[in-house]
């Protein structure tokens, strides 16, 4: 995907703030890039720009075939449907695509059962804890037949242990059905772990301050790795 001089500006009272100013990046294909900066620098933004739920002022957005159609959208809430259980919440975003239920509450619950949330299925989202309903959201997630997934900070309202369990459960499902994610996210250590790249990101409006790629296989990365210390450490310089 090829982000090209995007501009974005918002009017503010009397004020433009200028958000985007030309910005420009190749996303790869099935791969998960991560952007890190400060607060407030623009990083939702482009995601709803990507995402068409809003438009640049200028520049332009070029997918490529695999990357075309549907798009997946994991929020920093789950935004689960309170009168339905878990599986009609996973087998709601199906309706459009397969005509029999049966299928459709088939593929639900093969996509819960990866997250080990099947034993759950008739539950109601106030019935579950926080980290289960966003498993909810990460199952319904991969179910919807997308080809580019948009991933707002989906974790950090987590305690530590939760967020890295909730990861491993992304990672388990992404590592099966790669696509192409781009990722939101203040947490570092995250993002080393779970991305092929990081971005690291000035202020506003929004520029690369540098691109950091990750070529260690996730399930050989380690937090205490020198090397990994070293990239940390490039983030609080």
């Amino acid at each position: 995907m090829q982000l090209t001089t995007l501009s974005k500006t918002y009017q503010v009272t009397e004020a433009p703030l200028v958000v985007l100013d030309k910005f420009s990046y190749t996303v790869e294909p099935k791969e998960i890039t991560a952007l890190v900066g400060p607060s407030g620098c623009g990083k939702t933004t482009l995601l709803r720009l990507i995402g068409g739920l809003e438009k640049p002022d200028e520049g332009n957005i070029t997918k490529v075939e695999a990357e075309e159609g549907p798009i997946s959208y994991l929020f920093q809430e789950p935004r689960l449907l309170p009168w339905h259980t878990v599986l009609q919440n996973v087998e709601l975003v199906l309706r459009p695509w397969f005509e029999h239920k049966s299928e459709r509450v088939a593929r639900a619950m093969e996509f819960l059962h990866m997250v080990d949330l099947h034993n759950y299925a008739r539950f109601k989202p106030d019935q579950l804890s926080g980290g289960m309903r966003q498993r909810v959201a990460i199952a319904r997630a991969f179910a919807y037949p997308a080809r580019l997934m948009l991933l707002d900070e989906p974790f950090q309202s987590l305690d530590t242990s939760m967020r890295w369990s909730l990861v491993k459960a992304f990672l388990t499902l992404w590592e099966q059905d790669k696509r192409t994610t781009v990722y939101v996210t203040h947490d570092v250590p995250e993002a080393l772990l779970m991305a092929d790249t990081v971005i690291r990101l000035t202020s506003r409006p929004m520029q690369i301050l540098e691109t950091l790629r990750i070529d260690t296989p996730r399930h050989e990365r380690s937090l205490g790795d020198p090397k990994f210390i070293a990239m940390q450490a490039r983030f609080y310089t």
